[in-house]
């Protein structure tokens, strides 16, 4: 069974750094395509990052690029997000899912598996 579990969030004050993982099991991740979307109240899901499976390549939405950086270790069939430079309006229930493409679609219906979620808070 294909499954997904984040974890590394918490409470940060702004300007604070985090790095959250996303474990893999039931599958090899490396053969997916990882994205990370975000979830704040009142407001649409975001998908803020992708990293592909073909070639590593990775992509940031423009509310993150320069401060968050996703990386993936296959020895330990994780999928990580670093979080620097912290914004309260970073806060938000944070998210990765799998998506069978061998490159990032660009589109969140393409992912089919998702995490459970883990809650970032940035407030001081």
């Amino acid at each position: 069974q294909l499954q997904l579990v984040e974890s590394g969030g918490g409470l940060v004050q702004p300007g604070g750094s985090l790095r959250l993982s996303c474990a893999a099991s039931g599958f090899t991740l490396d053969a997916y395509s990882i994205g990370w979307f975000r979830h704040a109240p009142g407001k649409e899901r975001e998908g803020i990052s992708c990293i592909s499976s073909r070639d590593g390549n990775t992509y940031y939405a423009d509310s993150v690029k320069g401060r968050f950086t996703v990386s993936r270790d296959n020895a330990k069939n994780t999928v990580y997000l670093q979080m620097n430079i912290l914004r309260p309006e970073d806060t938000a229930v944070y998210y990765c899912a799998a998506d069978t493409h061998k490159d990032c679609s660009g589109y969140e219906s393409t992912f089919g598996s998702w995490g459970q979620g883990t809650q970032v808070t940035v407030s001081s």
